[in-house]
């Protein structure tokens, strides 16, 4: 049933929108919300709900005061199509290089080296037209798994297990209209972690730059001493930054500094960029450097620079400490479950992460996925069903509290 609920959640056409101002950022969300709604009612849930701004909802009473939320996002990443998905099933992988019809191209070991980890498992892709959109489908159907299995065995003691499924996630907006209250949740798990093991306690600090450059236009050939080009200016400023700061020169815990957008013309330039790191003092000190970076270009070059930085979330680290319990308990059932533990940063956000500064706890548990956001991604059908067990132990565990 795993399978067959992921297959039918991933065709379901949800990709988020960076451009939209409405909430949800697409509609077409609500095709899947509507879809988790009918299917919560249908096994029992409890306050059922897809609220005006598409956050499903649900709960499962259990036997304990306590209750466990358990959250997965249902959009998939603007960055590459999610439109029309055809999944391919490869039974027994053999650890070669996987041929994806669709766009004849090839996903090798030798690109991908986490392909060894799957030899022998069933592993989903999509035809490469496409991402796959297990990031985060497959935390959704681990959820609805868990779910089903608790209604099935009603004599587990087990705490409240409440559900949420957001939309835009992808695009840093999933939890804007998320009202912790009215969820009720006690403490709360994102299933929307990578490959088998991974778990995740702490994530970036992030934050938006936008740096808006003036310039002055004048006729080519009488611009001499006159003409300021804004477009000149901007990669002048974009060239001082350190380079050793930019996504592709960092891993682990180094923080980066990214250029994700350039537009403009000689009259207007401007820079969007996302500022990541785990540390707060070097998040403020790369915040730092890009205001003061826009003070003296502007002053070297005569010219107005306006820099406008926005904090987008912060690291859950320091919000977990009232959880350590949770945190215990999770590695426990991995221990349960024979799941190797990898305990790693989130090179990233998720709904998790402003979730825990909102006042729920919230840290991230594996999906079993990889290569995210791109035509590469896949999963191992054998690791999603991992992360199914370890949730399934989990609640029986935290049903034991007293």
């Amino acid at each position: 049933m795993l399978k067959e609920r992921f297959l039918k959640y991933v065709q379901v056409y949800t990709t988020s929108s960076e451009e939209s101002t409405t909430s949800p950022s697409t509609h077409r969300q609500f095709d899947l919300a509507h879809i988790l709604r009918d299917e919560l009612l249908d096994l029992g849930l409890e306050d059922v709900k897809v609220s005006d701004h598409c956050i499903v909802t649900g709960s499962l009473p259990g036997s304990s005061k306590e209750s466990l939320g358990l959250i997965a996002h249902m959009d998939t990443s603007p960055d590459f199509s999610g439109q029309g998905i055809k999944p391919q099933i490869i039974e027994n992988y053999d650890g070669g290089p996987i041929h994806l019809k669709g766009a004849d191209l090839t996903m090798d070991p030798k690109d991908f080296p986490d392909l060894k980890d799957l030899v022998g498992k069933t592993v989903i892709t999509s035809d490469g037209t496409t991402l796959l959109g297990a990031d985060d489908k497959a935390g959704v159907a681990a959820i609805m798994e868990v779910l089903a299995y608790y209604v099935a065995h009603p004599d587990i003691p087990r705490p409240s297990l409440k559900v949420a499924f957001t939309p835009d996630e992808e695009v840093g907006r999933g939890t804007e209209n998320f009202d912790v209250q009215d969820f009720a949740c006690d403490y709360a798990l994102t299933v929307d972690g990578g490959g088998l093991g991974e778990f995740s306690i702490e994530n970036f600090n992030a934050a938006s730059a936008t740096v808006t450059i003036q310039g002055l236009n004048i006729h080519p050939g009488s611009a001499k001493d006159k003409m300021v080009n804004a477009l000149d200016i901007a990669t002048d400023f974009h060239q001082a930054l350190p380079v050793a700061q930019r996504p592709q020169h960092t891993e682990g815990r180094e923080g980066f500094i990214h250029l994700h957008t350039f537009s403009g013309s000689i009259e207007e330039a401007q820079l969007n960029y996302i500022i990541r790191d785990f540390d707060p003092d070097l998040f403020q000190e790369k915040k730092d450097l890009i205001q003061k970076l826009g003070d003296f270009m502007a002053e070297k070059h005569h010219t107005q620079i306006q820099v406008d930085i926005k904090d987008s979330y912060y690291n859950m680290k320091e919000k977990l400490d009232k959880v350590d319990f949770l945190i215990q308990e999770v590695l426990k059932a991995m221990e349960e479950n024979s799941v190797p533990v990898r305990l790693e940063p989130i090179r990233g956000g998720t709904d998790g992460a402003m979730l825990s500064y909102k006042g729920l706890p919230c840290p991230n548990l594996f999906t079993g996925g990889h290569h995210f956001h791109g035509r590469y991604e896949c999963i191992a059908l054998e690791d999603l069903q991992k992360a199914v067990d370890v949730l399934i132990s989990l609640v029986a565990s935290l049903g034991q509290r007293k």
